[in-house]
C-alpha cells in the first residue's frame, strides 16, 4: 500500500464510517484511496466550514469521530470556526490535512502557511508525518486522541509525497480508550453541600444525556436540589418523562439573579459558568467561588461520578413521575419568536432532533418545548455562528432514522447555506426552519441593554440584512432544497407539518412580523 491508502486502511480499522471532504490538489493521493480501499462513505461539502460543523454534529450524536479531510492550511483556516464550536463541545473529530511535498514546502509555494500554528488553536493532538511508514500509525494515534479527556480534535497533517510512498501492508493493532475516573473526595464535599441549604446541580456534557439526567433526578428527589444546565450545551436529551432544568441566561445579570438564590451550585460535567461577554459592572464568573462545588468535569467519569453521589445520598432508585409541562397552544396570526417557538415544539416528532441556532428568535424555544415528546436538543457551542446547517447535516448522517430540525437564524444559517447543497445531494432529512427577522437583532438587543436610545446610520446598516433582504427560498432552491416562505402561524404550521410529513431536505423561511 501506499501512504494515502495505509492511512485509510487504518481509519478503517479505528472505526472510522464516515469523511466529510472538501480536497484539493494535495488530497489527490487520498481521494484516490478512499475508492482503493473500500469502506469510508465519502460526503462532498462545497465549503471547509460545512464539512467541519458537519463531522462536529455526527460525533454529538455518535460519541465517536468522522473524518474532515481538508485542503493545505487555507483550508483548514476556512473551516476554523465551526472546529472551534466542536471544541468547546468536547466533540470527538479527526482532522487529515494535505500538505505540499516535504521537498516543496522549503520554496515557500503560493498556498503554503503553518498548519501547525492554526492547528494549535483547537486541537487536543496535533501531528505532521514526515514519511509513508508512519502514516498508518499517526492516524491510530489521532483516532486514540479524540477518545480521551472526554473527547477532543486530532489534527494530522499529511504531505502529498508521503502519500504516494510506499508505506508496506502492517497496521497497527487498534486500542481502547482507558476510561476516565472521578474523585471519591469530590462526590463527599458534592454530598455535603447538597445537605445543607438551597442547593442547585448544573448539568453539562454526559451529565445531560439520558442516564446522567435520570441520576441527577434522583439526587435532586433526595435532596430538594434543582436542576440547571449550561446555557449553550452540546447535546440534551428532552421531553417525554425525563427531569427537566431550567437553562441558565444568557445574560450575566439575569444568570446572576438566578445563581444568588442558592447556597451551593455542584458542577457535574461542566465548568463554572462564564458569562459570554464582560460587561462594566458585573463578574466574569456567574457564581462566586464560595457557592461552586465541581463533582467532576467534563473530561472524568461524569456518568459514575452521579452514580456515586446518588449513592452516599442513598437517592430513591426510582426518580418520582413528573408531570410534563403543557405545551403552548397553537398559535394565530403573525410570527414572532414565541409563536414560531410554539408551532415548532407542537409538531416536531417524537425521537427527533433540533439544531437550534437561533439565537433572539429561538429565545423563547427551551421553555416552550419543556413538554415536547422525547428529543435531542443540539444547540451553538462555541459562540462562532455558522454552526447549525453543517451540525444538522452530519446529525442526519449519524442517525439517517430520525428526522433533523435545524432551527436558524437568518443571519447564522447565512455563513453556511453551502450545507443545503449537501443536504440535496444525501437527499438528508433536515428541515431548515429560518426564523427571518431580518437583522443581526442581537446586536439591537445588545445597544438596548448598553442604553443605546437611537444609532446613526452607520450603526443601523451595520445590524440590518434588508436592502436587499436575503431571499431564502430562491437560496434554498438554488442549492436543490425545495423551499416556501411564510408570515402567518397558520401557514408556517401547515409548511411544516407538510415538510416533517416527507423524507429528504426541506427549508422553510418564516418572517417575522
Amino acid at each position: 500500500m501506499n501512504g494515502a491508502q495505509s492511512l485509510v486502511a487504518a481509519a478503517l480499522r479505528e472505526g472510522i464510517e464516515v469523511c466529510f471532504a472538501n480536497p484539493g490538489t494535495t488530497e489527490l493521493p487520498l481521494v484516490l484511496a478512499l475508492d482503493e480501499v473500500p469502506g469510508i462513505r465519502s460526503i462532498l461539502c462545497l465549503h471547509e466550514n460545512v464539512a467541519t460543523g458537519a463531522a462536529d454534529g455526527y460525533g454529538r450524536m455518535l460519541a465517536k469521530p468522522a473524518m474532515c479531510l481538508l485542503h493545505l492550511g487555507p483550508g483548514l483556516a476556512n473551516g476554523l470556526t465551526n472546529l472551534h464550536n466542536a471544541r468547546r463541545a468536547g466533540t470527538p473529530l479527526l482532522n487529515v490535512i494535505g500538505e505540499h511535498a516535504t521537498w516543496h514546502v522549503e520554496a515557500d509555494p503560493l498556498l503554503a502557511s503553518n498548519i501547525e500554528a492554526l492547528a494549535h488553536t483547537f486541537s487536543a493532538f496535533t501531528k505532521r508525518s514526515t514519511d509513508a511508514q508512519s502514516m498508518a500509525v499517526n492516524l491510530a494515534d489521532a483516532v486514540h486522541a479524540t477518545g480521551t479527556g472526554g473527547g477532543g480534535i486530532a489534527t494530522l497533517i499529511v504531505p502529498h509525497d508521503c502519500q504516494m510512498a510506499e508505506a508496506g501492508d502492517v497496521l497497527p493493532a487498534r486500542r481502547q480508550v482507558p476510561k476516565g475516573g472521578y474523585s471519591p473526595a469530590n462526590v463527599s464535599v458534592s454530598a455535603k453541600a447538597l445537605q445543607r441549604g438551597k442547593s442547585a446541580i448544573l448539568l453539562g456534557g454526559k451529565g445531560l444525556s439520558e442516564a446522567g439526567l435520570r441520576l441527577a433526578g434522583r439526587i435532586a428527589a433526595a435532596t430538594g436540589a434543582d436542576l440547571l444546565c449550561d446555557t449553550f450545551f452540546a447535546r440534551m436529551e428532552r421531553g417525554g418523562d425525563l427531569p427537566t432544568a431550567t437553562r441558565l441566561p444568557y445574560f450575566p445579570d439575569q444568570a446572576l439573579a438566578l445563581t444568588r438564590r442558592y447556597e451551593s451550585i455542584v458542577l457535574a460535567g461542566t465548568r463554572r459558568p462564564v458569562a459570554f461577554f464582560g460587561y462594566p459592572g458585573l463578574p466574569s464568573y456567574l457564581t462566586s467561588e464560595e457557592q461552586t462545588v465541581t463533582l467532576a468535569t467534563g473530561a472524568e467519569d461524569v456518568l459514575g461520578a452521579l452514580e456515586a453521589l446518588a449513592a452516599e445520598l442513598s437517592a430513591p432508585n426510582d426518580m418520582p413521575r413528573q408531570s410534563r409541562a403543557p405545551l403552548p397552544a397553537m398559535p394565530k396570526g403573525g410570527l414572532n419568536a414565541q409563536s414560531v417557538a410554539a408551532v415548532i415544539s407542537r409538531l416536531q416528532p417524537e425521537n427527533g432532533i433540533v439544531m437550534d441556532e437561533a439565537l433572539t428568535v429561538g429565545m423563547a424555544y427551551f421553555d416552550s418545548s419543556q413538554g415536547a415528546s422525547r428529543f435531542s436538543h443540539l444547540m451553538l457551542t462555541g459562540g462562532a455562528i455558522g454552526q447549525g446547517p453543517g451540525a444538522a447535516t452530519g446529525a442526519a448522517i449519524a442517525c439517517p432514522g430520525r428526522k433533523v430540525i435545524n432551527f436558524e437564524s437568518d443571519g447564522c444559517g447565512a455563513y453556511s447555506v453551502q450545507a443545503f447543497w449537501t443536504q440535496a445531494r444525501e437527499n438528508l432529512d433536515v428541515v431548515t426552519i429560518i426564523g427571518s427577522n431580518r437583522s443581526y437583532n442581537i446586536l439591537n438587543v445588545e445597544f438596548e441593554r448598553a442604553g443605546v436610545k437611537a444609532v446613526g446610520p452607520i450603526a443601523r446598516s451595520m445590524t440590518g440584512l434588508d436592502h436587499p433582504y436575503l431571499d431564502w427560498v430562491r437560496i434554498g432552491e438554488g442549492f436543490g432544497v425545495p423551499s416556501v416562505a411564510v408570515s402567518s402561524a397558520e401557514d408556517f404550521a401547515r409548511e411544516l407539518e407538510n415538510a416533517l410529513a416527507q423524507k429528504g431536505p426541506r427549508l422553510i423561511e418564516a418572517i417575522m412580523s
